[in-house]
This record gives structure tokens, C-alpha cells and sequence, in this order.
């Protein structure tokens, strides 16, 4: 294995960033790792891509190192309750973000922000009287570099440190995710987690919301429940469920003509960030592949629990027209008050969104080797059932 993706030498990498070789009594992630840094160390990376995607593997790793010591010094971190959550799913590029931080936006309402998702364990030395938090100046500074040097992947899913984000990265943080099929063509690594379970990466995802209440606790902030969100879950539903089994879904659905070409749009932005050849329409297939897995998974889970399954299905086109409309109702379904002041909030997030909105990019389904029949057809049923 060439060097760039050596196991040792990035977990030596990972302990130098804060001096810890503790990784905690849970070694779950070092199958999925290991097949990860296989799959990276064969794909056709350019010189910017290997130091993006090792840089990636080194920082997840020392999260984990820095959350592990967090826990050791505060056991009282493992006892954090966090409440039922409302959990945003849909396909990519249907409009879950939008409804994600709307709904963050009630004060009332834990989120995970940018500068949380980019460096969820804080400084060992962090001094939490002091009210400027150190992670936020670096969110500030990836934010900017963001829109100076990969415009085009800002514009197409602008993160924002201030933000609430999706928590796709605590996943990736565990090795077991599409963030990495997302990022390059690793088609053994795509592959290989099909046939696994996600359990331990869901179980991850507890860990770190409970390391996050209890640092926002350590803030003075305390609210009733979180809002969380990620295509991802879409074809993870019952890990979702076994490790929150109150949640409540909130379903987004848009034309699979529109979402599946958008979502391969962002792929092939990300591909191209890291290797110099990219054929778009490996990325298509790659991507209506995963989709119509994920989608159908999502499908199977909701016909086995049927009405028992609390959830709020959506619509892009009439969400996107008169958004409080679609909040209304998640807040009826979920049988809490939408109050006044929640209104307010969310049409301050709604203005403050409207006048940073980026310019729209512009895809079509054949940029990718891909045929809107073709895409009705895979998703006829889908189709027939929410359109």
C-alpha cells in the first residue's frame, strides 16, 4: 500500500494532534477503515486528492481520539439524555437542508452547527467562561476558503459555520458512510459496506450528539429536542430507529428527474476536487445505483412499520413555495405548538437565506450518461407513491 494511506503511519498522524493514543474500548471502526485506505490507496487520486482525502481519515481519527478522552474525563458525558429527535430524510437534493434549518431556527430546538460538525470534541484545553470558542474562528476561515477555492461546491450545498448541518460526518467519522463514494471512485469500498451493518456508525452518532449536549450544556444552552438531518439515513431507517426509537421523520419527496441528475452534479464536483480524470458517467450509474438502493431500503422499512412509524411527508415544490406551511405541519403531526416566536425565527433564518442564496448550477440528466425514462423508470414505484 503506497505510503499516503499507510494504516500506521496516519494513526500516528491522528495521536500526534493532541498527543493520545487512546482510542476507547470500541474498535468497530478498524474493519471499515481498513478497506477505506485500501479502496483510496487504488483509485486514480491527483496529489491534492490524496493530501484532501488523508487529511480527512487523520482528523476523523483524532476526533475520536479527542471525544474518547472528553468521556474519560467527564464520564458524566455517557449519561446525557438525548430526547426524541426530529430526523429530516429524502433523497439528496430534495430539499432536506432547507427544512432541516427552518426547523432549527425555533430556539427551542438543539441542532448540530458547522463549526460543531467540522471539530465535534473541542480543544483539551478549551476554556468554556471564555464566550469566543476557538472552533468557530476555524469553521469562519473553511467557510471562506470554501467560496474562494471550490465555488461551484458552494453553490451547490453551501456549509455555513453558523449554520445547522447535517450530521453525515460522525457516520463518516465511524468508516462506514458514502461520503467516500461521494468523493472519489472507490467502487470496492462501495461495495463492501453494502454486505455490512451500520449499527456501530449509528451508535457513533448517539455518542457525539451526547459529547455535543453536553458541551452546549456547558454553554448555559438547553433546549427540548434535536433536529437532525442526511440523506444518509434514508436507506439506514431501522439503525435510526434502534438507537432513537421516538424519533420522528420528517419525509421530503421531489422527482427523481430532478434529484438523481443534482446529486450526481454534487458527486462529480467532489471526484473532481481529488483526480484529474473523471468520467461523468460512472458517476451517474454509480449514483442512480446507490439511490434506488438506498430509496428502496427506505421504502421496505416504512411498508414493515406502516402507520406506526411516526413520520411528515413532504413535498419539494409545495415546501419550497410556502415553507411555514410545511413546518406547520411537522409541528401538528408532532402535536407541539408553533409558536409566535418560532415564526419569528424562522422567517429571520428565511430572509437571512434569501439574500445569501447562491446562483442555481445547471445539469442535465445526460451529463451523466442517464435518460429521464431511464430514471422513472427505476423509480416507478416511488413515483406512483409520493408524486
Amino acid at each position: 500500500m503506497p505510503s499516503d494511506f499507510a494504516i500506521d503511519d496516519i494513526l500516528a498522524d491522528a495521536g500526534a494532534v493532541d498527543g493520545l493514543d487512546d482510542f476507547g474500548a470500541d474498535d468497530s471502526w478498524r474493519e471499515p477503515l481498513g478497506v477505506l485506505l485500501e479502496s483510496y490507496a487504488e483509485a486514480q487520486l491527483n496529489d491534492l486528492g490524496r493530501i484532501i482525502l488523508r487529511g480527512g481519515v487523520v482528523h476523523s481519527l483524532a476526533m475520536r481520539l479527542r471525544a474518547t478522552e472528553w468521556f474519560r474525563r467527564h464520564p458524566e458525558i455517557a449519561d446525557e439524555v438525548v430526547a426524541p429527535p426530529i430526523v429530516v430524510i429524502g433523497m439528496m437534493r430534495s430539499g432536506t437542508t432547507m427544512v432541516q434549518r427552518l426547523l432549527a431556527a425555533d430556539s427551542r430546538h438543539h441542532c448540530a452547527y458547522g463549526w460543531e460538525i467540522g471539530e465535534v470534541a473541542p480543544p483539551l484545553d478549551i476554556d468554556w467562561d471564555d464566550p469566543v470558542d476557538p472552533r468557530m474562528a476555524r469553521a469562519v476561515q473553511r467557510e471562506e476558503q470554501s467560496r474562494k477555492f471550490v465555488p461551484e461546491l458552494f453553490a451547490i450545498h453551501p456549509m455555513y459555520a453558523q449554520d445547522a448541518e447535517e450530521e453525515i460526518m460522525f457516520l463518516a467519522d465511524a468508516f462506514l458512510g458514502h461520503v467516500p463514494e461521494a468523493s472519489a471512485n472507490v467502487p470496492f469500498y462501495r461495495r463492501w459496506i453494502d454486505t455490512q451493518s451500520f449499527a456501530p456508525a449509528y451508535k457513533h452518532l448517539h455518542r457525539m450528539l451526547q459529547l455535543l449536549q453536553w458541551q452546549k450544556r456547558q454553554r448555559g444552552e438547553r433546549r427540548d429536542r434535536w433536529v437532525l438531518k442526511t440523506p444518509a439515513h434514508l436507506g439506514y431507517l431501522d439503525d435510526v430507529l434502534d438507537v432513537f426509537p421516538d424519533a420522528h421523520l420528517v419525509h421530503l419527496h421531489r422527482d427523481p428527474v430532478d434529484t438523481i441528475p443534482s446529486g450526481a452534479s454534487l458527486n462529480a464536483t467532489l471526484w473532481r476536487m481529488h483526480a484529474d480524470e473523471v468520467d461523468p458517467t460512472i458517476v451517474g450509474a454509480q449514483w442512480i445505483d446507490r439511490m434506488a438502493w438506498t430509496n428502496g431500503r427506505a421504502m421496505a422499512t416504512r411498508d414493515r412499520l406502516g402507520s406506526s412509524l411516526p413520520v411528515t411527508d413532504l413535498q419539494f415544490r409545495a415546501t419550497v413555495a410556502d415553507p411555514l406551511d410545511g413546518v406547520a405541519q411537522v409541528y401538528d403531526d408532532l402535536g407541539v405548538l408553533l409558536t409566535d416566536q418560532a415564526v419569528r425565527e424562522m422567517r429571520a433564518w428565511l430572509s437571512i437565506d434569501d439574500e445569501r442564496r447562491q446562483p442555481a448550477h445547471h445539469y442535465t440528466a445526460a451529463d451523466f450518461g442517464l435518460r429521464d425514462d431511464q430514471i422513472r423508470e427505476r423509480f416507478a414505484d416511488y413515483i406512483a407513491r409520493f408524486r
